[in-house]
């Protein structure tokens, strides 16, 4: 569809809504959007889909923006129903064939990359512990403050960077908080005492958090419901390689080469991706649709040019203590975001805890290196890789139970797998890595089985929050990345005393109970998941109905 122009009516103030139409502009809200898909479309024509972005209801007269995954548009709908509706053209680079592959390589693909960076960012220094512990004279409880310290920044920084991305764009916050983790980086190697490595370490923490927050919403920029399962593993795996890699890195640069080499390495690796942030595509509907405007007003001279969101806007104050007190609200009031974070945030903290553990069934208990130890964690990482090779597979479930109609539960089928073969890993990790005689392959193939379960779980809960939750998904990502973070950070303050005072066996023994406890999480939302959408005031209304002949499934919007 070729661009046409865009007449300064389309951007004019709109009437004050009455509480009716504002009631009716709520709930389709919550619903989703709707999307126009020629230029010919009347009213009644036009589809809804619930992972998009609304901006007015067509049922008076007032200029609507509609962004879809094929185009960002304004809409003109006329006062009377059944009269066609109007389409400019924003954005044709959109409908461009072969536009997703390309959004993939440059959006995908790199955001993710951001996410590898500080998730290596989080659990490289592990790798030597003992050195700034021996070097500055303190504690080892101390010196896991600098892992503490980093995993609490993720969850800090979201409660800002998330809003402030929507205000000034997604790129924008990746290259400004990649190249504030980058400078913080710079004085953990030049550090003369252990105060400057964890402030340092904080400060970072916080700054990289933004793609942990945001990267969710790039792809949900870019990728239709259907087709986020493969974007959504990427990114999910490249959090959780990420932890993996590091301690294998660090481990064999800190044994050869001291601690604060361990530190240069990683403020290289984040300056070769701060640079890259610059070249990262800009993905937001909205922002994209307020440049457009600014450079129409900037041509023309004529200020109606406005979108909706510009006339709309609030106070940033204003969107700063709504997101603040909003992913709080969620996190004690809905409880899918309730139940899904809890379980998340045990998984999350498993992962961290495992840098500690490790070295204690293998450095204490078999005596090896801190570099062999390092390359342990290749069998986490095969476990991760297997688990990102079933997507495929995954996604044609997911079509199968979606044929009819798109519901969140159907996102639950992996995470229900994940939850019987966690407790698995855990029981068979627990009685292998106590014993010195019992071989070392039975811990590498209880944390491979950890590893393929951890993501089974992990991208099959953060996809089903995100289709739950369509107009609130980035709220109910960051209440779960507060609460996540919040709990990994607190494993390296006690982990090292559980496993000795508890003894490796029964430490072990315990985090399986907790796994076998929560299992049933997903298999209770399978069944129960639609009625408590259906009694949230945030939740996707969509439902999974039966039909009378075959008993397939099928969805509709109430």
């Amino acid at each position: 569809m070729a661009s046409e122009p865009i007449e300064a009516a389309l951007f004019t103030r709109p009437p004050a809504l009455t509480a009716e139409q504002e009631e009716q502009y709520r709930t389709l809200e919550r619903e989703g959007p709707l999307i126009v898909t020629d230029d010919s479309a009347s009213p009644t024509q036009v589809s809804r889909q619930s992972s998009l972005f609304l901006a007015r209801t067509p049922t008076h007269n007032t200029l609507q923006r509609v962004s879809t995954r094929g185009s960002t548009a304004f809409v003109k709908p006329e006062a009377k129903e059944g009269v066609q509706v109007s389409v400019n053209q924003l954005a044709e680079i959109h409908r461009k064939e072969g536009f997703k592959i390309v959004q993939f390589d440059k959006g995908t693909v790199s955001t993710s990359l951001l996410c590898l960076a500080v998730a290596l960012g989080s659990s490289i220094v592990t790798g030597d512990m003992t050195g700034p512990t021996k070097e500055f004279g303190t504690t080892q409880e101390i010196t896991n403050l600098t892992v503490t310290c980093f995993v609490i920044g993720f969850g800090i920084g979201p409660l800002f960077l998330a809003p402030l991305s929507e205000v000034l764009g997604r790129t924008v916050i990746y290259s400004i908080s990649l190249f504030l983790f980058f400078v913080f980086t710079l004085p953990a190697p030049l550090s003369k005492n252990i105060a400057t490595l964890v402030v340092t370490r904080q400060i970072a923490g916080i700054a990289a958090s933004a793609p942990v927050c945001n990267v969710g919403g790039s792809i949900a920029d870019v990728w239709e419901v259907k087709d986020r399962g493969a974007p959504m593993a990427l990114f999910s795996g490249t959090l959780f390689i990420g932890p993996c890699l590091g301690p294998m890195i660090g481990g064999w640069i800190g044994e050869r080469a001291g601690w604060r080499w361990i530190y240069w390495v990683l403020f290289v690796f984040v300056g070769v991706c701060w640079v890259l942030t610059l070249f990262i595509p800009e993905t937001l509907a909205p922002v994209l649709l307020r440049r457009k405007a600014e450079k129409l007003r900037k041509e023309t001279g004529d200020d109606t040019y406005q979108t909706l969101e510009e006339l709309e806007r609030l106070p940033f104050s204003e969107v700063l203590k709504i997101a603040l007190i909003r992913p709080l609200v969620m996190l004690f009031t809905e409880p899918i975001v309730i139940f899904m974070s809890i379980y998340l945030s045990f998984v999350y903290s498993l992962l961290y805890l495992m840098f500690f553990a490790f070295p204690i069934a293998f450095v204490e208990i078999r005596g090896w290196g801190e570099g062999i130890t390092g390359i342990a964690f290749v069998s986490i990482m095969l476990g991760i890789f297997l688990a990102g090779f079933l997507v495929p597979f995954n996604e044609k479930v997911y079509a199968k139970a979606t044929q009819n109609g798109q519901y969140p539960e159907a996102r639950l089928y992996p995470m229900m797998w994940g939850a019987f073969l966690m407790p698995a890993a855990l029981f068979m990790f627990a009685f292998t890595g106590a014993y010195a005689h019992v071989h070392w392959i039975g811990v590498c193939i209880s944390s491979g089985v950890f590893g393929f379960a951890m993501i089974m779980l992990y991208v099959s809960a953060n996809s089903y929050i995100i289709d739950s939750y369509s107009s609130f998904a980035a709220t109910a990502m960051a209440a779960k990345t507060l609460l996540r973070s919040e709990i990994g950070a607190m494993v390296p303050l006690f982990v090292n005393q559980m496993f000795h005072h508890m003894g490796f066996q029964y430490a072990g023994l315990l985090l399986a109970l907790i796994a076998t406890a929560i299992a049933p999480i997903p298999f209770v939302f399978y069944r129960y998941g639609e009625m408590i959408r259906l009694k949230s005031k945030r939740a996707s209304k969509d439902r999974r109905v039966r039909d009378g002949a075959g008993g397939v499934s099928r969805a509709e919007k109430v």
